[in-house]
């Protein structure tokens, strides 16, 4: 049976979200709608809703702070996710992860695919799991699809951090999190990061945890 929420036309969920100023409450994981392939956009929000809307996630993107967000996250079941880095990070981090930064940009209906066969491996977290990291084996390479907010195709390869960055918010979209590809006994909190395994890769942490690394 369908509750409320999910009968209501994403146009006046979105007007409802946007009644009040500020970042957008951020949804956790255990609520259905991260569990949830999201609906394709075909213009379900008019265009000054939509730029109000991405504006929002924008806003709240910075505010959490993270360096992606996708609309299910705010409890919006629609394919679009916005992603920024501006990759402030000491220059063994940034060559070690490849984390160069990225504009702020808008993915609309993305999907991504690998470019050759590398994966690469890092802690990786997430705003709808506060708390927590666990270490991912990613494609360290991929071609992303879609468009952007303007309706323009969308197709470009990103490598490194960014291809990292875009597969997380994509997965977000087709009902996944990132811990569904995580190394499970990697899981650490955010505490357990700080105090432990702040190194620019998980090596330390893969012999100390007891998990293999691709």
């Amino acid at each position: 049976m369908a509750t409320p929420s999910d009968r209501t036309p994403l146009a006046e969920l979105v007007e409802e979200l946007l009644a009040t100023d500020g970042p957008l409450p951020i949804v956790a994981a255990g609520e259905p709608v991260l569990r949830r392939a999201t609906e394709p956009f075909d213009g379900q929000l008019d265009a000054p809703l939509l730029a109000r809307f991405v504006e929002a996630l924008r806003i709240t993107m910075h505010a959490a702070p993270g360096v992606g967000l996708a609309a299910p996250q705010v409890g919006v079941p629609l394919r679009i996710a916005v992603i920024e880095d501006p990759a402030p990070v000491p220059d063994e981090v940034r060559v070690a992860r490849g984390r160069v930064p990225q504009p702020f940009r808008v993915l609309v209906n993305p999907s991504y695919e690998p470019v050759g066969t590398a994966r690469a491996a890092f802690f990786e977290g997430c705003l709808s799991v506060p708390g927590w990291q666990a270490v991912v084996a990613r494609h360290a390479e991929v071609r992303l699809t879609g468009e952007d907010e303007q309706g323009r195709p969308v197709d470009e390869v990103f490598t490194g951090w960014p291809a990292r960055i875009v597969q997380h918010e994509t997965d977000h979209l087709d009902g996944m999190l990132y811990l569904d590809r995580a190394e499970l006994r990697s899981l650490s909190s955010n505490q357990a990061m700080s105090e432990r395994w702040t190194q620019p890769t998980p090596e330390t942490a893969a012999a100390s945890l007891g998990f293999e690394l691709p």
